[in-house]
């Protein structure tokens, strides 16, 4: 069981696919104008990980390792076009907004990555496990993303009016260079953050070996 728990929280934090591996960077930079359109952008593109990853860890036995990355490709390819006919059905809107991001999963790093190192070498329940952590990692870095620039960019979260009248959107949130700061700043804040903890730990680890020597 604890492994199970231990690949969920590798993707949601330790080994976060936006803020720490930095990879699928396309979404988080193009779609996150809003807390919404980030978060069904995520949304969609776990049930795309997760289901891929449980066909390919399922039929890894019977794919060829010679042709393995097309038919990953073809797979993928699948469950993008179900899930992009779903939202065009259920969010039109949104669907608009999200436009050709949706068709670009396919050739998400993110998704063939796990495929490849993870569904393509483990059980189906360590893909599932795996999947479900990364694809919810990467929601909540794009509804995270989303957040401070619709915010800051139209005053607003998830549609509802969050500042008041007297406060100026910043523009610049809703265009491309205020993606780049957001995810620059807070990609910054977290390695701040990291190597702090990582010296405090290098501290500690000091200090009880010094104590040990006294003791010896």
């Amino acid at each position: 069981m604890q492994k199970y728990l231990d690949d969920i929280v590798r993707g949601l934090f330790r080994e976060n696919p936006t803020f720490r591996m930095l990879i699928g960077m396309c979404p988080p930079l193009a779609v996150t104008t809003s807390a919404v359109s980030g978060l069904i952008m995520g949304l969609a593109t776990t049930a795309v990980l997760i289901c891929s990853s449980t066909l390919i860890s399922v039929l890894k036995s019977l794919i060829p390792k010679q042709v393995r990355i097309p038919v990953f490709i073809v797979i993928i390819a699948t469950f993008v076009t179900m899930i992009d006919l779903i939202l065009a059905a259920l969010v039109p809107d949104v669907h608009k907004v999200l436009g050709l991001f949706v068709p670009l999963i396919v050739v998400n790093c993110l998704i063939l990555g796990r495929a490849e190192a993870f569904a393509s070498r483990m059980p189906v329940s360590r893909s599932i496990t795996d999947a479900l952590g990364m694809g919810l990692g990467f929601t909540w870095a794009l509804t995270f993303i989303g957040c401070i620039r619709e915010l800051l960019g139209a005053g607003t979260l998830f549609g509802a009016t969050i500042m008041g009248e007297s406060f100026v959107n910043w523009q610049i949130m809703q265009l491309p260079p205020g993606a780049f700061f957001t995810m620059g700043l807070i990609v910054f804040t977290l390695n701040l953050i990291g190597n702090h903890r990582a010296r405090n730990v290098q501290k500690a680890a000091r200090k009880q070996i010094q104590v040990v020597g006294k003791e010896g």
